[in-house]
């Protein structure tokens, strides 16, 4: 008698990019259904201290419409896990975000263009939106 193969397979860390908390308001798309459909494996959100103190930010200073979009973000971001950094001066978010993922080999939810590419020149996998309407990866997890 042989039995089926375990097909379960390990939790796949996920570095959010700020732009990534902000798709459910800009593209009416539920990431958390979304990633979970399109892994089809558990996942864990990662927000890196950088990217949350971005958000605070615009939420404190931004125009009023971003202030109120960047409060939801943080809003979602509370389902997150936090991941505390050192402080890096002088590095920008997306430095930060491209030593992380290549360091941690875990792919990265952004919709950032430049940042994008940056990650796929180093092979870092990309979940990002796709026609306004679905996430897709770009790279293999």
């Amino acid at each position: 008698m042989t039995t089926e193969p375990n097909h379960e397979r390990k939790s796949v860390r996920i570095i959010l990019d700020s732009n990534a908390l902000f798709v459910p308001l800009q593209f009416k798309i539920d990431i958390f259904v979304e990633l979970r459909n399109l892994l089809k494996r558990n996942f864990e959100l990662i927000l890196l201290s950088p990217i949350r103190r971005e958000l605070e930010r615009l939420a404190q200073e931004g125009q009023p419409m971003m202030k109120k979009n960047a409060s939801y973000a943080l809003k979602l971001a509370e389902k997150c896990r936090a991941v505390r950094l050192r402080e890096e001066f002088g590095s920008s978010a997306d430095d930060i975000i491209i030593r992380v993922s290549h360091e941690w080999s875990c792919p990265v939810f952004t919709n950032d263009k430049q940042l994008r590419k940056r990650l796929r020149d180093i092979n870092v996998p990309v979940i990002y939106v796709r026609q306004k309407s679905r996430l897709e990866i770009d790279g293999r997890i």
